[in-house]
């Protein structure tokens, strides 16, 4: 709909009214928020990686540091 130059209060209206109670979360904001991205080029609609995101790992060797502490 971005790529049709439909506004982001327009695709959050089409969004309620098809999905209704669904989208009670989907706020305004995010929508304008994706809306921009995809204008500028954007083409997945999956998260990116961001380099601030914290990575767990299990590990059998982090199971024994935690052993060890407690």
């Amino acid at each position: 709909r971005t790529a049709l130059n439909i506004p982001a209060k327009d695709i959050h209206e089409e969004l309620c009214f098809v999905c209704g109670d669904e989208t009670s979360s989907l706020k305004m904001k995010t929508i304008e928020e994706w809306s921009k991205c995809f204008r500028e080029g954007r083409e997945e609609a999956e998260d990116e990686v961001r380099s601030d995101s914290l990575v767990i790992e299990t590990t059998s060797e982090n199971i024994e540091q935690v052993c060890i502490v407690y």
